[in-house]
C-alpha cells in the first residue's frame, strides 16, 4: 500500500468528533505554539522548558497541556513530579489528509468560454 493510500485510509478512520475536537485545540494560538514547541524539540520536552519559553502562568500551560492531550495530539509522559510531552504519532498526518480531501472533492474548474 503507497504512502498516500496509508494516510488516506488512517484519515477516514477520524470520526467527526474527533475531528472536531483535533481543529477545536489546534485553534487556539497559545496550543498551536505549544505543539510547534514540541514539534522542534525533536524529543520529549519537558514542562519547565516549555514554561520557560511561553509568557503564561503554570496553570494555563498545564490548561493547554491537558486540552492538547484530551484532543489526542501529544501524548504526556510523567516522570516523578515531572512531565515530557511529545506529539502523539501519526495524528497530524491523518488531520492533513483529511483536509486534503476537501481540495480533491471540489467543483471541477467551468469550462473555457469559446471566443467568438
Amino acid at each position: 500500500m503507497t504512502t498516500a493510500l496509508k494516510n488516506t485510509a488512517k484519515a477516514t478512520r477520524l470520526s467527526n468528533a474527533r475531528r472536531t475536537a483535533l481543529l477545536k485545540a489546534l485553534a487556539d494560538p497559545r496550543r498551536f505554539e505549544l505543539l510547534e514547541r514540541i514539534a522542534r524539540n525533536n524529543c520529549p520536552l519537558g514542562c519547565a522548558q516549555a514554561r520557560s519559553a511561553m509568557p503564561i502562568s503554570p496553570a494555563t500551560l498545564s490548561h493547554h497541556i491537558k486540552e492538547l492531550e484530551t484532543a489526542g495530539l501529544i501524548d504526556v509522559r510523567r516522570e516523578g513530579k515531572f512531565h515530557f510531552l511529545s506529539l502523539r504519532p501519526g495524528v497530524l498526518d491523518a488531520l492533513a489528509s483529511k483536509l486534503k480531501l476537501l481540495e480533491t472533492a471540489s467543483c471541477p474548474a467551468p469550462p473555457a468560454l469559446a471566443r467568438k
